[in-house]
């Protein structure tokens, strides 16, 4: 089957990193296991999820800039094989774009760096002199980032079957809506890697995005 487009979770994909919101904690050096926990067994909303950690971060400082958000992510880089993929997809003629739960201003960043066709993502909102209020309304439901993915489908006029999604977290597998295929790439977690070999889906353990080519393309080679 041809393929129309390519919809990447970001966070531990494209960019080799654990969580755009774990970063966070780890530049203020506060802990959310707890509550992911919580989320990951969906006793929490993911607006109470992000505003206690807005919390959190207050309370070791009281007025967070934009700019301070930024600079948690100084040392983050892309996913060995990220801009040859994208690149290639793209040269082909595939859309390709980013379907994200963690942070818009980390996530545009990455989406604007790699050129994607389109991306969505979460955040906060900010006072008019650029100060941390709380978290923005979910625009991308980590438990079901499905709705975002149809809608782009719907938007772009895609096929599903011709549609994969690429992600490294079991609720990444919301995004493989209707008859679209998705990839398990770089598995987070234990519960990652058996959701992954419970749902039936390829997995790509070695974190280069160059191992996906052959799966995408039915073990042809990236030239």
């Amino acid at each position: 089957m041809p393929v129309e487009a390519v919809v990447f979770d970001c966070d531990g994909v494209l960019i080799d990193n654990i969580s755009s919101w774990w970063a966070i904690h780890e530049y203020f050096g506060t802990r959310n296991e707890e509550m992911l926990e919580k989320f990951l067994n969906k006793e929490i909303t993911e607006e109470e999820f992000v505003n206690h950690d807005v919390e959190e971060w207050k309370k070791v400082q009281s007025k967070i800039h934009m700019d301070d958000i930024m600079r948690c992510y100084a040392g983050v880089k892309l996913m060995p094989g990220a801009r040859e993929v994208i690149g290639k997809l793209q040269s082909k003629g595939i859309f390709v774009a980013i379907v994200s739960s963690g942070v818009d201003l980390l996530i545009g960043t990455i989406a604007n760096m790699l050129k994607v066709d389109d991306w969505a993502a979460n955040g906060f909102e900010w006072d008019e002199e650029g100060f941390l209020t709380k978290g923005a309304p979910t625009k991308v439901y980590s438990h079901n980032k499905g709705i975002m993915v149809e809608k782009l489908i719907r938007i772009n006029d895609l096929n599903p079957v011709n549609v994969i999604s690429v992600g490294d977290s079991s609720t990444d597998l919301s995004m493989k809506v209707g008859e679209s295929k998705f990839i398990g790439f770089n598995p987070a977690r234990e519960r990652a890697i058996e959701e992954f070999k419970r749902a039936n889906v390829p997995i790509v353990e070695k974190r280069d995005l160059r191992e996906l080519w052959p799966i995408i393309f039915d073990g042809e080679k990236l030239q």
